[in-house]
């Protein structure tokens, strides 16, 4: 179990209706439609959300280790961000592939930092040791 000192941020949404359903955050900076992957409409799907957030965060764990290296952080840095929906033997699970472009940096430099961003991203943590996780029933 990992001992939580403080708790940054909480980001609270509200969903309805699934994949074909709406979703909105608490704060109202979020508020969009979902529709199925693949099929017709105009809303997002999980994977695609998920895909966005994960990328978002490990650009913060490369910049975060550009500081830590003092380093300077390429402004053109960017994650390809590729999230799968797969059917199994045991049901439906994600799979995920990161692309990542760090302009200007040394290969062996660009390694590290990528490297130390899959130790230290929040999203990599949880897809790696699993997330602490609640459910109940309201």
């Amino acid at each position: 179990m990992i001992s939580i000192e403080k708790i940054l941020y909480t980001g609270h949404t509200y969903t309805t209706g699934g994949r074909d359903g709406e979703g909105r955050s608490h704060d109202g900076r979020l508020d969009l439609k979902l529709s199925p992957p693949g099929a017709p409409g105009t809303g997002t799907n999980p994977e695609q959300l998920f895909a966005i957030g994960w990328s978002a965060s490990f650009i913060g764990a490369l910049r975060h280790g550009c500081n830590a290296r003092r380093i300077g952080f390429p402004a053109e840095t960017a994650v390809d961000a590729q999230v799968d929906l797969v059917h199994g033997e045991q049901g439906f699970f994600l799979r995920a592939r990161l692309a990542v472009s760090l302009p200007g940096l040394e290969g062996e430099v660009a390694n590290e930092l990528i490297e130390a961003a899959r130790q230290n991203c929040p999203y990599s943590k949880a897809m790696r040791d699993g997330l602490d996780l609640a459910v109940t029933l309201v």
